[in-house]
């Protein structure tokens, strides 16, 4: 049995997704800006920025010692306060000679506290929560969760800008921005460490009974997983390689095929109106679902997060010099990212469902990080190959295998409906 200290989860929900979300997008969004300003060259940010998915891909190895071993709250709050240290260490090296060799390891000691704050961070949620306070949490949930993705694509880069401009020297600009991610970090530890619940999460015998062996057997034997999981990895297939070469899009010259934005206006751009489409698709998202189920809207929402990537094509062969045109493919294509990801999340909290929840849903999610990690590791070869407008072409013929999958996966029609729990 799970016996929990009551705790308000409006307290406690948003920023433990916040603490999720945010150093998630500064190891996998933030550096291909960051490296983009520091000259590294597309194909080695598309490589080896993707590259630090692995973590998140591999995480179920790991997810059982996490899930029968000590408490969920020990676990985060001690890789929280190693991210911290990690985004430290990245911004004090920052100014070295090899400085793409050093952050790059800090970032990979940050990108695997962070898949283990999320196995940790999931598992709370799950344990801590009764089913219809799951319900009615996974708006709030995903919602904070995509303010961390804002928060590191939105304000950090625009800190990051303003910097560039007042020092005059991208390389102090992006230390010292790596330092205030550090600071941002132990701050929201401090907040998780007195909002989150104490929770006894399993009897002895429920955990002498647990195993390895049971944890990935019961996973791997449910119903219809191959087909599953071959929707987790393609679902996101164009999604997977324009998040890799976007911010590099709108950042390059314009003779090269950008746009020529600057640092402060890319973070702009993400960060206001941007912010505001992600959120309301997202809520929105989640609302459709709970009234009509994952069947309803299983189509749809494949359409909303892959059709917007047709405008990227448009923007690469016009390169418009107004940022309002700019603006807007984001605007729209965020909107729909967060619209259409509503039913991807639904469906890997259906995957995960049965005795080891926090180990299977862990799983589910390095499935998903290696949807990500294997098309974003060739995305910069392919752009460097094609370009930006045939770079964009190939992500939008990239998204038809999404269709077929959404089309195929199995799953109860209902799952979802509010009423169902």
């Amino acid at each position: 049995m799970t016996q929990t200290t009551q705790k308000n989860p409006w307290y406690w929900v948003p920023s433990l997704y916040l603490t999720e979300g945010i150093p998630y997008v500064i190891i996998i969004s933030v550096s291909v800006i960051m490296y983009k300003k520091l000259g590294v060259s597309n194909s080695d940010i598309g490589l080896y920025t993707s590259f630090l998915y692995l973590p998140w891909v591999i995480k179920p190895i790991w997810s059982p010692i996490v899930d029968l071993f000590g408490t969920k709250r020990k676990w985060f709050l001690s890789m929280q306060l190693i991210l911290a240290l990690a985004f430290l260490g990245a911004g004090l090296v920052t100014p070295s000679n090899h400085f793409f060799i050093l952050t790059l390891a800090f970032f990979w000691m940050g990108a695997f506290a962070s898949a283990t704050n999320d196995i940790a961070s999931d598992g709370m949620y799950l344990i801590a929560l009764k089913p219809d306070k799951q319900s009615f949490f996974v708006g709030l949930r995903g919602t904070f969760y995509r303010v961390g993705f804002i928060t590191g694509q939105g304000l950090i880069v625009i800190i990051a800008g303003s910097l560039e401009t007042s020092l005059g020297d991208t390389t102090k600009a992006w230390s010292y921005t790596m330092i205030v991610v550090a600071g941002l970090m132990l701050i929201l530890t401090a907040v998780n460490y007195f909002t989150t619940p104490i929770v006894e999460e399993k009897t002895a015998k429920e955990k002498e009974e647990a195993s390895f062996a049971a944890v990935f057997k019961t996973y791997f034997t449910k119903k219809n997983i191959s087909l599953s999981l071959g929707f987790v990895l393609l679902y996101r297939l164009g999604e997977s390689q324009l998040v890799k070469m976007a911010s590099p899009f709108f950042l390059d010259d314009r003779t090269d095929g950008g746009l020529g934005l600057s640092t402060s206006e890319v973070g702009f751009i993400y960060g206001t109106l941007g912010v505001v489409a992600l959120l309301a698709g997202g809520i929105l998202g989640g609302i459709a679902i709970s009234r009509s189920g994952l069947g309803k809207w299983m189509m749809p929402m494949a359409f909303a997060i892959n059709l917007p990537n047709i405008l990227y094509i448009v923007l690469a062969y016009y390169q418009p010099e107004n940022l309002f045109f700019s603006a807007s493919v984001v605007v729209i294509e965020q909107f729909g990212y967060g619209f259409g990801f509503a039913a991807y999340m639904v469906f890997l909290i259906f995957l995960a469902e049965g005795v080891f929840k926090t180990s299977h849903y862990a799983i589910t999610t390095g499935f998903m990080a290696m949807g990500m990690m294997l098309p974003g590791m060739l995305s910069g070869y392919m752009q460097e190959w094609l370009g930006y407008p045939g770079f964009f072409v190939w992500v939008v013929i990239a998204t038809i295998p999404a269709f077929i999958m959404a089309a195929s996966v199995k799953y109860p029609k209902e799952f979802g409906k509010k009423t169902e729990i």
